[in-house]
Order: structure tokens, then C-alpha cells, then sequence
């Protein structure tokens, strides 16, 4: 039951599971259809509903991901929508600022980590003990307290991305190779983490080719995953890894850290390649990497020559041919030739 004892480290585990899968779930459809939906609207402009849905989505990440967290501690329903309720206002896509409540953005998701924790904390806190009296008390005591707490600390939770965007700012003064081999790097690893990579990409303002490296970084860690992990996980599992997000793979990252080496490896080489064909994006673009071709898709609208035969080769070549070969490779190299890692180490249950 949801209200038993547990570890630290299981407790941990049931949080960050339901925060990758909700992060997914609730993103996926953007990804997916906005570039595309972008694109068509001079011709098809219903395709509007789709871009306001999609956006729809992923303002109620939190909610989603509340809800995911409470499955994974087995909480009842009414537990984990109210859960869910909690997350929401933790996250900070609701502005309350204005006469009208709205929603903007997906929100801070290392706050609706934290939001998550303390709202499963007093769930479990509580336990049994409200018996018939839980659809009347839960609800009100996790919106107010377990959002309220999550609330209060948005601001605070905000500087740790601010902090993080000032380190990758200075990145950015290095020599053009060495930056972007280490931003390729810093969002390979980042992706697989709370941390928003869109987040990061905004606060700095993320753009040229320092946004195309960060892209490129993602795009590793998506192929990366779903290779390493291709034989002991659904096809679907594998596939949502680039199509959607690694973050997905946050569990098994925080559990053994290790598994990022072919990952790393593969950003660095994705790294210089951006740094020679002059890969570009905007800020908006850097943290999505393959994900819904946004990465690509801003890629070619911003190299000289646009879409040419010679770039669209080049951004097949960088966003699809070399993450895949390189993944391939690391992956041998560190499973046959270094045994460091199996492909165990990359089994998710996400069905």
C-alpha cells in the first residue's frame, strides 16, 4: 500500500519515476506535432487547435506528473489526483499574479520534484487515519499544504536554474571547439536530470551555434539511451527516448550514474561537429534536441543557405546518421571492450 514504511532511497526512486514518465507523457504531443503544426498553418490554419492543445499539455505537466508520482507509491486515487492537485501549484505554471488566473510553460520541474516529495511525505504521514473522512480532507490538505509548501519554495528552487545558467554563460567565452564540446556534455547530462534544458537555454539566452551544441547534446543522450537500453526494453520505451525525452531515463541515471559514459562520449564528439558545420539554433530550440525535429528543424532555418541540399545533408548527417553511429560504438565500447556497463543497467518499466 502506499502508506508503508519505505527507504529513503525507494521512496526517491517512486518521486523521480513518476516525475521521467510524467515528463513524457505530458510533452510528447508538443514534440511530436508543434514544428509540424507551425509549419502547415498558412495552409491549414485548423491546425491551430492543435498548437493551443499541445500547449494545453504542457502547462498541466505538473498535475500529470503529481498523479504519476502518487501511481508509483500505489496511493489511492483520491490521494494521487490530490497529489496532483499539489504538484500543479508547486510547479508554477498558474499565475496568480493577474485578475484571471493562467497558465504559461511547463513550470519548474526540480520544484515539482520537491512538491512531490513533500506532498507523498504527508500522504504517508497521515496514512490511514482519516478513514471515511479522506475524499472530504485529503484534497484541501495537499492543495494548501503540499502546494503551499511547494509554492513557497518556487522562488528559491528558480535560483538553482539561474545559477546553473550563469556557469553555462560562461561556457559560452570559451574557444568555439572546447565550448562547444562541453555544452554538448553539460545538456547530455542535464537532460537526464530535473533540470529543464529549455530553462537553462532561456535564462542565458542560448543561441548560435552554443544552441546548436546544447541540441546536439540532447540528441545524444536520446539515441544514446534508447541503443543501450534497445534489448531489454519495448520498442516504444526505446523510440520515446529521442522522440520525446531521455529524461525519461532519470531513475536509472540517478541509480548508477555510470551509464551516462557512452552518452558523454558521444556529446563530445556531437560537440565538435558542431562546432565544424556550424550547427545553429535559438534559445527556445537548444533543450529539445531530435525531439519533434525541433532541433533540425531550427537548424536549417538559421544556416546560411537555409534549405539547401547541402545543409539539409549536413543536419541529417549531425542529427541523425552520427548520434546513431556513435551510440553504437560507445555502447560496444563500454559493454564488450571495457565492461563498464550492461544493458540491465537501462531497463525502465514505464508500461
Amino acid at each position: 500500500m502506499g502508506t508503508e514504511t519505505m527507504t529513503a532511497k525507494k521512496f526517491s526512486m517512486n518521486v523521480l519515476n513518476g516525475l521521467a514518465i510524467g515528463t513524457v507523457l505530458a510533452l510528447i504531443p508538443g514534440a511530436l506535432l508543434g514544428e509540424l503544426f507551425k509549419a502547415l498553418l498558412p495552409i491549414f490554419p485548423q491546425g491551430q487547435f492543435v498548437l493551443d492543445v499541445t500547449s494545453m499539455s504542457n502547462s498541466i505537466l505538473g498535475l500529470i506528473v503529481g498523479v504519476l508520482i502518487g501511481y508509483q507509491f500505489k496511493f489511492t486515487p483520491i490521494q494521487s489526483a490530490s497529489l496532483g492537485l499539489a504538484v500543479m501549484v508547486g510547479g508554477g505554471a498558474v499565475d496568480f499574479s493577474g485578475d484571471a488566473l493562467t497558465m504559461a510553460g511547463t513550470g519548474d520541474v526540480i520544484n515539482m520534484m520537491f512538491t512531490g516529495a513533500i506532498g507523498a511525505g504527508i500522504i504517508q504521514l497521515l496514512g490511514s487515519r482519516l478513514k471515511s473522512y479522506s475524499i472530504i480532507l485529503i484534497p484541501p490538505i495537499l492543495l494548501i499544504v503540499g502546494g503551499g509548501l511547494g509554492y513557497a519554495l518556487l522562488p528559491y528552487v528558480g535560483h538553482i536554474t539561474t545559477l546553473i545558467g550563469h556557469f553555462v554563460s560562461q561556457l559560452l567565452t570559451l574557444q568555439p571547439i572546447i565550448m562547444s564540446v562541453l555544452l554538448a556534455i553539460l545538456f547530455s547530462i542535464l537532460i537526464t536530470t530535473p533540470i529543464t534544458t529549455v530553462g537553462i537555454a532561456l535564462a542565458v539566452s542560448l543561441a548560435g551555434i552554443g544552441s546548436g551544441a546544447g541540441n546536439l547534446g540532447v540528441v545524444a543522450a536520446g539515441f544514446g539511451l534508447a541503443i543501450a537500453g534497445w534489448r531489454v526494453n519495448s520498442v516504444g520505451t526505446s523510440l520515446a527516448h529521442f522522440i520525446g525525452s531521455p529524461k525519461m531515463s532519470m531513475p536509472n541515471v540517478f541509480a548508477k550514474p555510470k551509464i551516462l559514459l557512452p552518452v558523454i562520449c558521444n556529446a563530445a564528439v556531437l560537440g565538435i561537429l558542431a562546432a565544424i558545420f556550424k550547427i545553429q539554433g535559438t534559445p527556445m530550440s537548444a533543450g529539445f534536441g531530435f525531439s519533434g525535429l525541433v532541433g533540425p528543424v531550427n537548424h536549417l532555418n538559421l544556416a546560411a543557405g537555409g534549405w539547401s541540399v547541402g545543409n539539409i545533408l549536413i543536419t541529417i548527417l549531425v542529427f541523425v546518421v552520427a548520434p546513431i553511429g556513435l551510440g553504437i560504438f560507445f555502447n560496444y565500447l563500454f559493454t564488450k571492450i571495457w565492461p563498464i556497463i550492461s544493458p540491465e543497467d537501462y531497463k525502465l518499466d514505464v508500461e
